[in-house]
């Protein structure tokens, strides 16, 4: 399904236009199902999830799962180091792997991980909606010298830079290693997802062309990063390898640099409600590439019975 990317849309959240940072009332759900009897994981957790804006679910994949994910990521990052295409994303300063894109094409371990019942339902559920893939990537943090990833709103970007139009997607991160509070794990507020942050300045040409490896448009100012851990606090998600953190796409989070010996790394898989593809970019700029945002090749995930040690 090809969406039209001519086709004009209201800016319900308007961003990096000029403006100061104010707090927009989010318009959208949360939580767009309302069936209790047909919720994959327990209502419990959906609770936590509206208010807080995330949870983490732990033990859902067996050993020999995590083993074959944790292979499959070493292999792309010790086969992608020397390429030098868009889609991997290089750490500034010592030109480690940073971030591989697209993987759920690229990989045919990947691809069954984000087609995966006990994924792809939830996320299913969460946005009431059939999804497909906005965006998939490995995220690396290697022990010394794994860069930090600046507090941001993901959806401020998606929907400036990328178009797309309400808050009715989330993410999943599959960590693939130890998360400790002390090497870099992701952190939190707690709340944020209730405010859509405006972000000031305008978005430059081409912005992901430096963004990826350092943010510096789409960011909340001190200010408003204060009033909002004032009001939520920080939780820092930390977990055992096969963990499952998944968060709403307006959740403002981010994460410290690694300066310890323990790298840790992730696999991120947005899904998007097919009801909220997206459109052009909300910022008069010419969309990001493919490998970033799925524009041409919309496809609604089918769920399955995932086992990754048969190919």
């Amino acid at each position: 399904m090809k969406q039209q990317n001519s086709q004009q849309a209201e800016d319900y959240y308007p961003s990096r236009n000029g403006q100061p940072s104010i707090f927009l009332e989010r318009q959208d759900p949360v939580v767009y199902s309302t069936d209790k009897n047909n919720c994959p994981i327990e209502q419990e957790k959906i609770q936590q999830y509206q208010e807080n804006g995330f949870i983490v679910l732990e033990d859902i994949f067996s050993q020999s799962d995590i083993e074959a994910l944790q292979a499959e990521s070493t292999f792309l990052r010790q086969n992608s180091k020397d390429k030098h295409s868009g889609e991997v994303i290089l750490e500034p300063g010592s030109g480690e792997v940073r971030s591989i894109f697209k993987i759920h094409e690229s990989s045919a371990v990947f691809k069954k991980l984000a087609t995966d019942k006990r994924l792809a339902s939830l996320a299913e559920y969460l946005l009431g909606d059939k999804v497909y893939i906005h965006q998939s990537r490995l995220n690396y943090k290697l022990g010394f010298r794994g860069k930090n990833f600046y507090w941001h709103s993901d959806f401020e970007t998606w929907h400036v830079e990328d178009g797309m139009p309400r808050m009715r997607a989330l993410s999943m991160s599959i960590t693939l290693t130890e998360n400790y509070s002390f090497n870099g794990p992701l952190m939190l507020i707690p709340g944020s997802h209730r405010s859509f942050v405006v972000c000031e300045g305008e978005t430059p040409e081409e912005h992901f062309k430096s963004s990826l490896k350092n943010q510096e448009y789409g960011v909340p100012t001190d200010q408003s990063l204060t009033q909002l851990v004032e009001e939520g606090g920080i939780v820092t998600a930390t977990s055992k390898p096969g963990s499952v953190i998944i968060f709403d796409c307006n959740v403002m989070h981010g994460s410290n640099s690694n300066i310890t010996p323990f790298p840790r790394s992730n696999i991120f898989l947005v899904y998007n409600s097919m009801a909220n593809q997206v459109v052009a970019p909300f910022c008069e700029r010419s969309p990001r590439p493919e490998f970033i945002c799925t524009r041409e090749k919309i496809e609604p995930v089918i769920p399955v019975v995932s086992n990754f040690n048969n190919e």
